[in-house]
């Protein structure tokens, strides 16, 4: 392992570990619960591909004509990662975004699809992530989230891009999905099932292949530049401390909710 990474997960690893041990997990206990947690969280999973496809941008070629980029190795580790998010096999085996089995799941369980599918219609018509949010009845914590995501992309910067990536989505994915998985599934079974496979999907992916090659991406983004490996420390910890926000955020209208029940 490089240092430069041993470093940063040592320095994030209080953060991580706050996101792991975080009191939402227990408050996952019933249907309505994982219902709101999936409509708030829709948007994180949606976000996470402009991530991916500004690296996919930096890293590849995607215009014409094309020309061969310097770092083949960088180029195929981002293709692959884009064939597994953008087309993979559902469970039925039909080829599918996660992003789409995700709302298939939503869907299997009775979530309310109808915000994410107006903000996606909407940035269809505009493009602009701001207005779109602002026009979206969205928690805060929820817009702050996907807001930090696009200052992140607009910034152009690949190795911060690539921190956020690494950092703040494949590298603390399996830990998150582990533990939604425990709690979530725990009481609930049936309607489960494009749910629990989404979400063991992605543990089998972003723990096994994705997490350890986006390491070594952000390894080769920074070479020796100290400037960068700082930045992309400080990247990181925002990430996670806007994830953190953003299950709070969602743990208060689960309370809220529970609270108006009594």
């Amino acid at each position: 392992m490089n240092p430069n990474i041993d470093f940063i997960e040592n320095e994030i690893a209080p953060l991580r570990a706050q996101l792991k041990n975080h009191s939402l997990y227990k408050n996952l206990q019933s249907l309505h619960d994982v219902r709101l947690f999936m409509e708030n969280h829709v948007f994180a999973v949606w976000d996470f591909m402009s991530l991916l496809k500004a690296l996919q941008i930096e890293l590849t070629t995607v215009t014409t004509p094309w020309v061969p980029r310097k770092n083949a190795v960088l180029a195929r580790f981002i293709n692959e990662i884009t064939v597994a998010e953008e087309s993979d096999f559902d469970k039925d085996g039909v080829v599918k975004s996660h992003f789409e089995m995700y709302l298939d799941a939503m869907r299997e369980i009775g979530a309310d699809t109808s915000k994410i599918n107006a903000f996606i219609k909407q940035i269809e018509l505009e493009a602009s992530v701001e207005n779109c949010l602002e026009k979206t009845s969205i928690h805060t914590t929820v817009k702050d989230f996907v807001s930090y995501t696009f200052q992140i992309v607009d910034s152009k910067e690949t190795h911060k891009i690539a921190s956020a990536f690494t950092f703040g989505r494949e590298d603390v994915i399996p830990d998150m999905f582990l533990k939604i998985v425990a709690e979530a599934t725990s009481e609930q079974h049936i309607g489960f099932e494009s749910f629990t496979y989404y979400l063991n999907r992605h543990i089998e992916l972003d723990g096994d292949e994705h997490g350890p090659l986006s390491l070594q991406m952000v390894t080769e983004l920074c070479g020796n530049d100290a400037q960068k490996w700082a930045e992309v420390l400080e990247v990181a910890k925002k990430s996670l401390e806007v994830r953190i926000q953003l299950w709070s955020g969602i743990e208060e209208e689960l309370k809220r909710f529970k609270q108006e029940l009594v």
